[in-house]
């Protein structure tokens, strides 16, 4: 497959989460026994309580791969999306932002799931003064992604397919990866899979090395969960690992920018300069709009690591998840080739 022949840069399959952000203080982590900088799944009752605690706050339809695909709308690239939502508010919200981001998204949604305790999925993040976000995630209806979501031909028509580490958690959702995979390959698209959070990898370690070598072409990851994946601090020996069996590594550095790894090629891309960081939900999340976007489009991993910095660099300077802004304008104005 080509990306002249392609009718989709980036399909991503993913949990559909409605992110709730808030400020919050170190005390207000402990009083809610949160583990700083995490993702840790709670359940009904947990996530209502917790909301019931959390300041003032904003809600913007987010979940990982959903924040990618929308990047990669704002850069103007041709993006699809597989997630599960309910039948209730938050699931017409979700629709709605993410078709109006110009992405696809013809999943089928959970009838009666509210009613039966599995409503649109929601994320609470409680944001420090420093951006540093802690997540507690209800997965409700996104927990209810199965195989037979996976629409094959969708992912036949999509240079990349893109998989959410997070989907490793519900075991139904893990054979859906193996679906959407074998229809990638078989259509001679590439798989892409982000890593997501250390926890995820810390629960999943042996089943994600075995995805990672027999399934993924592509792999993002930030410098934590790389180092969590081998088990090292050791940056270099971890990125040298995950080089020798994936075709491309992309790892993120923070204001240290990135490093983008193929074969024996590598390419340190730089943090574009931010005035002031506000909240760092979704920088991972968009740099993979911009560096799977690139590498969709045939550009050098330099080129596309550098959408991917830009598109991380927006995203961070204000709350939410998704750009605010046209990726593309800001794209053309630095003069990056999209």
């Amino acid at each position: 497959m080509t990306q002249n022949t392609a009718q989709y840069d980036v399909c991503a399959v993913g949990n559909a989460i409605v992110d709730v952000l808030s400020p919050c203080d170190a005390a207000f982590l402990t009083a809610q026994d949160l583990a700083p900088n995490s993702m840790q799944l709670v359940d009904a009752e947990r996530s209502a309580g917790l909301y019931d605690a959390m300041a003032p706050g904003v809600e913007a339809s987010g979940g990982s791969a959903g924040n990618t695909v929308a990047g990669v709308g704002s850069f103007g690239g041709r993006a699809a999306y597989i997630g599960k939502v309910a039948d209730d508010t938050l699931g017409e919200v979700f629709s709605h932002d993410i078709r109006a981001a110009g992405v696809h998204f013809a999943t089928p949604v959970l009838t009666g799931g509210a009613d039966k305790g599995f409503g649109t999925g929601r994320c609470l993040i409680n944001v420090l003064s420093d951006g540093a976000r802690t997540m507690a995630t209800f997965l409700g209806a996104a927990n209810q992604l199965y195989a037979d979501d996976i629409d094959e031909a969708l992912i036949a028509s999509s240079e990349i397919v893109y998989l959410e580490g997070y989907l490793f958690d519900p075991a139904p959702a893990r054979a859906a990866f193996e679906r959407a995979a074998a229809a990638a390959h078989k259509a001679g698209g590439k798989v892409a899979i982000t890593l997501s959070d250390t926890f995820v990898v810390a629960r999943w370690r042996a089943e994600l090395l075995s995805f990672i070598e027999h399934s993924a072409d592509i792999v993002l990851a930030n410098e934590a969960e790389l180092g969590a994946l081998f088990e090292t601090e050791d940056f270099d020996a971890a990125a040298a690992k995950l080089a020798a069996i994936v075709e491309i590594a992309a790892v993120t550095r923070g204001e240290h920018g990135s490093v983008v790894i193929k074969g024996e090629q590598r390419v340190v891309v730089a943090a574009y300069p931010v005035a002031k960081v506000i909240d760092t939900t979704g920088a991972g999340d968009q740099y993979a709009a911009g560096f799977l976007l690139g590498v969709a489009r045939g550009l050098t991993l330099e080129e596309a690591g550098k959408l991917g910095s830009l598109a991380a660099s927006e995203v961070i300077a204000h709350w939410g998840p998704r750009p605010m802004v046209k990726l593309a304008e800001l794209a053309g104005e630095a003069g990056l080739k999209i």
